[in-house]
């Protein structure tokens, strides 16, 4: 009994320290958070598709978030993009573009992995 208590309290901890770990993102950070997610959707990230990334970023932009999102598991990752895409008002260009360029990052490498397709349906749902 007394180790489920202590499970439980370990996962209001963790709960919490999710909750602190709300996005202030602009639009051109949450693109390449999204846009860095798409990346690492089949488990390999192309330096192709990372140069792309960089080509839209600052330097400085592009590895704090790549450091972000490097510790974040993918559903974090939809967590925090579903809360800042909430918080963001994009107009319908904006969202077209976006999703014009996730599949430029998808078809980087020449293929459109399963799990590429996956991802391309979920962040669909989340941000359409």
């Amino acid at each position: 009994m007394e180790k489920i208590n202590t499970e439980i309290m370990e996962t209001k901890k963790i709960s919490k320290k999710m909750n602190k770990k709300r996005t202030h993102w602009s639009k051109t950070e949450l693109k390449i958070y999204i846009l860095l997610l798409c990346a690492k959707a089949d488990s390999i990230e192309d330096l192709e598709e990372l140069d792309l990334i960089k080509s839209r970023t600052s330097s400085k932009t592009f590895a704090r978030l790549y450091r972000e999102i490097s510790y974040d598991d993918e559903d974090t990752s939809l967590t925090k993009i579903s809360d800042t895409v909430a918080k963001l008002e994009y107009s319908h260009m904006e969202l077209s573009e976006l999703k014009k360029e996730t599949r430029e990052v998808f078809s980087c490498d020449g293929k459109f992995q399963m799990a590429e397709r996956n991802l391309s349906k979920i962040l669909d749902n989340i941000i359409y």
